[in-house]
């Protein structure tokens, strides 16, 4: 089993940044892909960024114009997504993902078996 627990969330103005972190325990971390996925009110969920174990990254193809970032340390058990230039639009919960796998992060979240309470972003116009 694998638990993890996102942080950093909070309000920001836009144009601002925030970066959300996501610890994980209970298992060994680094052969396990990492996602960040949002789902805003009234929205499905949606894929953000994933890394694989080697630290190879997908990011969603409208995704945020380079403006995010994800990675991981595996030292740390903790996997990052640093978000710039947010936008009132990118106001969501954040949530992260895992499961275990030598291949790439997948961006259906059906794939992923383990998910984070969430933690609430909020980018003020």
């Amino acid at each position: 089993q694998v638990q993890l627990v996102e942080s950093g969330g909070g309000l920001v103005q836009a144009g601002g940044s925030l970066r959300l972190a996501c610890a994980a325990s209970g298992r060994t971390f680094w052969n396990y892909a990492m996602a960040w996925f949002r789902q805003a009110p009234g929205k499905e969920r949606e894929f953000v960024a994933g890394i694989n174990w080697r630290g190879g990254t997908t990011y969603d193809a409208d995704s945020d114009k380079g403006r995010f970032t994800i990675s991981r340390d595996n030292a740390k058990n903790t996997v990052y997504l640093q978000m710039n230039t947010l936008k009132p639009e990118d106001t969501a919960v954040y949530y992260c993902a895992a499961y275990r796998t030598y291949g790439g992060s997948s961006s259906n979240p059906k794939d992923y078996d383990y998910w984070g309470q969430g933690t609430q972003v909020t980018v003020s116009s």
